[in-house]
């Protein structure tokens, strides 16, 4: 059975593009976090994303992989698939065209079948607010970035009540985002739980944006700061 991703506080995402020196994967399993999350943007192959679940899988924390594109939906040795569609995007391939193409692609190799070829039980949509406009996915999805905290808060509004996602993400991607947009955010979003993400180094940042967000998730004190500064952020979220 899946894991109660709901209940979680605290993720870790790891980038399939980025090195991590050694032992630093020991320290970041250990150190409280919920769940590892392996995520990222750019050149994030099937290779490199493989490599990284084999390193982290022995460790027994529940594992995510959030694809950047159709070949990168690993199902194999991980608990969760986290699908993002992005609501700010101009592009609607990041809305709904790369999951069609993911789909067919299924079908295709499972002989018509969409239920054979995909693992639904372990499918989780996640509805994006991309906000920092020099990210690389906010580039990639041609996002709107120049969000007022009310219009974020529309975009999650039609998220949560109209497509009745079940992640709402606010994504700094990078950059530490504007409590006060995820405040807004957070007043809007009524079913969904709420995740945060973006530029957390500390772990001031990490208990700020827990105040509004269900779920924090951390990457860049990973490879800035540390695995003692991601344990202290862990601490934060709590």
């Amino acid at each position: 059975m899946p894991p109660r991703w709901q209940d979680w506080v605290h993720v870790t995402k790891l980038d399939p593009d980025r090195r991590l020196p050694p032992g630093a994967i020991d320290e970041i399993a250990t150190s409280g976090t919920d769940a590892l999350m392996l995520s990222g943007t750019l050149n994030v192959t099937r290779e490199n994303l493989a490599g990284l679940r084999s390193q982290v899988s022995a460790y027994g924390l529940p594992l995510v992989i959030e694809p950047a594109g159709p070949e990168c939906a690993l199902q194999d040795g991980i608990d969760l698939l986290f699908v993002p569609s992005v609501m700010n995007t101009t592009d609607v391939r990041w809305i709904v065209g790369t999951h069609h193409a993911w789909v067919l692609d299924g079908m295709r190799r499972a002989a018509g079948s969409a239920q054979a070829a995909i693992a639904w039980d372990r499918v989780v949509q996640e509805a994006y607010i991309v906000l920092n406009p020099d990210s690389a996915v906010g580039r990639v999805t041609r996002s709107v970035c120049d969000l007022s905290p009310e219009s974020a808060a529309a975009y999650a509004a039609v998220a949560d009540r109209y497509f009745c996602f079940p992640i709402v993400y606010v994504e700094y991607s990078g950059t530490y985002g504007d409590p006060a947009v995820v405040e807004a955010v957070r007043g809007a979003v009524d079913r969904a739980v709420l995740y945060y993400g973006g530029g957390i180094r500390t772990a001031a940042q990490a208990a700020e944006m827990a105040r509004f967000a269900d779920t924090v998730v951390v990457g860049n004190a990973v490879y800035e700061a540390g695995p003692s500064v991601l344990r202290a952020t862990v601490r934060a979220a709590r």
